[in-house]
């Protein structure tokens, strides 16, 4: 039997590398996948520009982080990126309504059908995502005040005396404490204010919406605007805990996707529980768990190979292989795609 201070170093290491990572890489999803959901089941077509319009989002935030900082303004212990993020939200709802009034808006007074709106959201996907090479480049970019730590891994070792430290990240503690927040307010937003009431109104049955004066501009002017706030901060704290380059945001749309399908198509609570199925998913599938046994197992069964189901290079494929699991056995996801 392993001794208490082996179980707890191997709970140590498993929190370290599998469980804070997965969830402050779950909160990122699940935002992205709220975006989804709401232009999923308000405007009803799957919007692919999501995660490209996350990488605009990010760089106008990492342009301002610059600015601020050559100006010698800083946010003393939290990253700078906080005071530039509320400029980039500013600009991304700007982007996405102007992208709405001239591309999906004429699709909409055409009542054309939903794969049609999907090609045009394609296509901005491109526009959007040439863009922001444009601006800044294919490189990759680092926040330069994103790697702070709440607390380190040799902090965690000196006051504990284990052998494993426990390491969290500025950026894990913001993404996951804000994704709560903002979650929350979404929910009471929906549920509580007039206009979200009306969204839900609008999604639930949109000629009867129509019928009773809701005004249909202001509910996807809103809509955007919610969008554009989810996204924009998704795609920081995304861009803070790993760093920014344009093709890691485009290959966040297959999680994102999945994780929406996973929880349900057009329903929130669906999108959140997805994004954390997800996001464990690839972690711990992609985890080697050699130290972790043999801090549990006797000598004589401790492995010499890294224990892992998977290389971290399959780690994209794991999103697809959920996706479609889910679509041949429960295509309507765990909560039956219930709308908001």
């Amino acid at each position: 039997m392993p001794e208490l201070t082996d179980i707890i170093n191997a709970i140590v290491l498993f929190l370290n590398f599998v469980f804070v990572p997965a969830l402050s890489y779950g909160s990122q999803l699940a935002l992205g996948a709220l975006a989804v959901t709401l232009v999923y089941a308000i405007l009803r077509f799957a919007n692919f520009a999501q995660g490209d319009t996350m990488a605009f989002a990010t760089i106008i935030t990492i342009l301002i982080t610059w600015l601020l900082q050559k100006m010698g303004i800083t946010f003393g212990f939290m990253p700078t990126a906080l005071l530039a993020l509320p400029f980039a939200i500013i600009a991304c709802i700007i982007y996405v309504l102007l992208t709405d009034k001239f591309v999906y808006k004429y699709y909409r007074k055409q009542n054309s059908k939903p794969i049609t709106i999907v090609m045009a959201s394609v296509g901005v996907m491109f526009v959007t995502g040439g863009l922001v090479r444009f601006i800044l480049g294919p490189s990759h970019h680092i926040f330069s005040d994103g790697a702070r730590f709440i607390i380190t891994a040799r902090e965690f070792k000196s006051m504990t005396g284990l052998a494993e430290g426990l390491a969290i990240k500025t950026s894990q503690f913001l993404t996951i404490t804000i994704a709560i927040l903002l979650m929350s307010f979404l929910f009471y937003f929906l549920q509580k204010t007039k206009i979200g009431k009306a969204m839900r109104a609008y999604a639930d049955n949109k000629d009867l919406a129509l019928l009773s004066g809701i005004d249909p501009d202001k509910v996807v002017r809103v809509t955007w605007i919610l969008v554009s706030v989810l996204t924009s901060i998704a795609g920081v704290l995304y861009g803070l805990d790993k760093g920014f380059m344009a093709t890691s945001y485009n290959q966040l749309l297959l999680p994102i996707f999945a994780a929406v399908i996973v929880g349900g198509i057009g329903s929130p609570i669906g999108a959140i529980v997805g994004g954390f199925v997800i996001s464990f998913s690839e972690v711990m599938l992609t985890y080697a768990y050699k130290k972790f046994l043999i801090y549990l197992l006797p000598a004589a069964l401790q492995p010499d190979s890294l224990v892992q189901f998977l290389g971290t290079e399959y780690k994209v494929a794991i999103s697809f292989v959920i996706l479609v699991i889910v679509l041949l056995l429960k295509p309507t996801g765990i909560f039956k795609g219930k709308v908001i």
